[in-house]
Formats: structure tokens, C-alpha cells, sequence
């Protein structure tokens, strides 16, 4: 598990725009599965991002009237900061099968690409330019001021909804990778980013 463990600060922080679904995937067997307890993972290395997203999560998932626990009463710190096998593994789905769970929710940062912007902003109809100098004039910026472009990232963030029934090797049942830019509050962008989740399962007749 050590490797999976991305950090998933980033998404956490993000604020200045809010989280887009840019994709979603549905198994075609996804109605005939039957969801009623349901683990909330948040891969992170920073432990009060985690729990607050975790806490979240789950709390959403209870007022649709799931029973869904915080993996954080599950996966002790000595499970999460050492490497994991195949057998590990299935000795966590087991346990769980034990404690009445038959999904798991997982959520991580997949991937980050750097963007630039006007550090300039339009503020309104004067800067729709039409006369070349006034154009010009405004932006002419671009050819030295190192500062005149600001660099943001956008991260890729993907969640995944694993059956873990029994007789079934921790099927997936639907997945959906969505973006979100640059960092500002924590509890904001977590219940975006779950407004988002929310949305995409509920579409696709999944839990919400």
C-alpha cells in the first residue's frame, strides 16, 4: 500500500475554483450489487487532512442513510506506514467482511499538471480591446515582466467505490476522476469536492 499512499494534501487546500467531474465510469453489474456499510478511505500522508475528510465523507454518506465508518478506526498507524501484500490485503477484507462493511470508498490524488494565467484580470468591457494600441499598451507586460504570468496546478483526484462481498475479489463499481485548482480553505474544498461525488454516484443511481 505504501506506494498508493499520494499525497492528497493538494486537493484538500484547493479553493480558488471548485472541483469539476471530468469523468465517470459505471460496471454494467453495478445494479445488482448491494451497498449497506461502507469504509471512507482518504490516502493522505497528512493526518488532519484525512480526518476531516474522512469525517465528511462519512457524515454525508450517514445522512443518506448508509452506515459508513472512517478507516481511521480501522488502519492503525503502524498499517499505513508500512508496505502492504496481496495477503495483507485480503486479510483486511476479511476483517471487514467480519464487521458487516461490503464497500469501500477510496478517494486519492491520481495526478498534477502546472497551468499559467494573466496575473492581469479583465475587469469588465474596457479591456474587450478594440483599437491595437489600447491592447497593446496593456498587455505589453508579457514581453518583461517575469511576474505577468502566475502558475497554478491543477490536480486530478480520483474516487472509487470497491465492492468487497463475499466470493467477490474487491470489484469495482464505479469510478470518477475529478480536477480541482490551487489551494486556499480546507473545509470548503472538501465538501465541494464530496457536492461532486455526490452528484456524479447520484446520476449514475450509485449510493447518493
Amino acid at each position: 500500500m505504501k506506494y498508493c499512499v499520494i499525497t492528497f494534501v493538494a486537493i484538500l487546500f484547493l479553493g480558488c475554483a471548485s472541483p469539476k467531474l471530468i469523468s465517470s465510469w459505471k460496471s454494467p453489474d453495478a445494479d445488482t450489487y448491494q451497498v449497506y456499510k461502507v469504509l471512507v478511505v482518504g490516502m493522505t500522508q497528512d493526518d488532519e487532512v484525512r480526518t476531516a475528510f474522512e469525517t465528511r465523507l462519512r457524515d454525508a454518506l450517514r445522512n443518506k442513510g448508509f452506515e459508513a465508518e472512517r478507516s481511521l478506526e480501522l488502519f492503525d498507524k503502524e498499517f499505513t506506514t508500512s508496505e502492504k501484500t496481496e495477503a495483507d490485503l485480503d486479510e483486511v477484507e476479511q476483517s471487514l467482511l467480519a464487521k458487516g462493511f461490503d464497500a469501500i470508498l477510496l478517494t486519492k490524488i491520481v495526478g498534477s499538471e502546472n497551468r499559467e494565467t494573466f496575473r492581469q484580470r479583465m475587469n469588465g468591457i474596457d479591456n474587450l480591446y478594440n483599437q491595437f494600441s489600447n491592447d497593446y499598451l496593456n498587455n505589453q507586460k508579457v514581453y518583461y515582466d517575469t511576474d505577468y504570468y502566475e502558475t497554478f496546478k491543477i490536480y486530478t483526484a480520483e474516487t472509487s467505490l470497491y465492492c468487497i462481498c463475499v466470493e467477490k475479489d474487491r470489484a469495482l463499481i464505479w469510478r470518477g476522476n475529478i480536477n480541482v485548482a490551487e489551494p486556499v480553505k480546507l473545509e470548503k474544498t472538501i465538501d465541494s469536492y464530496i457536492k461532486v461525488i455526490e452528484n456524479a454516484m447520484q446520476k449514475e443511481a450509485i449510493l447518493f
